[in-house]
């Protein structure tokens, strides 16, 4: 099955829990990972990779050295993901359980998660149980990065999920509109504890 073919499906029978009708563009990709220190993660996630729009470009970048793998909610993307990106390691289960997804990959800590998961339609209670699962494995200085639709900024939902992020993260980067992708977006680029830098290339909210 194409991956437009298997989104649509999945977008059909669960809307919320899929967020989008079509996988995110490779522009809207490659400006995501441009903001990942790959020179220093050596242990990199990415949450709901769905049919592989993002895993592809982040195998493009990855170190021999380094150790990636990826978490997805939805079994049926899995053959999918595996059609075109088939040496990725894809873990089924909810990244609420991250923790011990990690032990089993023998992996202390992360450095670096790239999401794909439609954070501004889970619920408060849902959001802070991903979030408290996911700095139980990020370390010291790790990133978080994920994209919102544009849209959509304007909800009360959005503009929660910001806010939390404000006050979890000590930096969180907002970038440019992406309008290479469908629908457009934009994406946050989040550091658990910030470290200097003088090449940040969009607006920095530092708690």
């Amino acid at each position: 099955m194409s991956r437009f073919g298997a989104i649509f499906r999945e977008f059909m029978r669960a809307p919320s829990k899929i967020g989008a009708v079509a996988g995110s563009s490779s522009t809207l990709a490659n400006r995501m990972l441009d903001e990942v220190d790959w020179e220093t993660a050596k242990n990199i996630v990415e949450y709901g990779p769905g049919t592989g729009a993002i895993t592809r470009h982040i195998v493009s970048r990855l170190l021999p050295s380094q150790h990636f793998f990826a978490v997805e909610l939805n079994d049926r993307f899995v053959p999918v993901l595996a059609q075109y990106c088939p040496s990725v390691k894809v873990r089924i289960g909810s990244v609420g359980d991250i923790r011990s997804i990690c032990d089993t990959e023998e992996v202390d800590n992360v450095d670096g998660i790239i999401s794909g998961l439609p954070w501004t339609a889970f619920d408060e209670e849902l959001q802070t149980e991903l979030l408290d699962a996911m700095f139980s494995v990020l370390s010291e200085h790790g990133q978080f990065i994920t994209f919102a639709y544009l849209h959509g900024l304007p909800l009360k939902s959005a503009k929660r999920f910001r806010s939390v992020l404000e006050e979890r993260f000590d930096s969180v980067s907002v970038s440019p509109v992406v309008w290479r992708n469908l629908p457009p977006a934009i994406f946050y680029s989040c550091r658990r504890r910030a470290v200097c830098s003088t090449n940040l290339s969009f607006n920095t909210h530092n708690s």
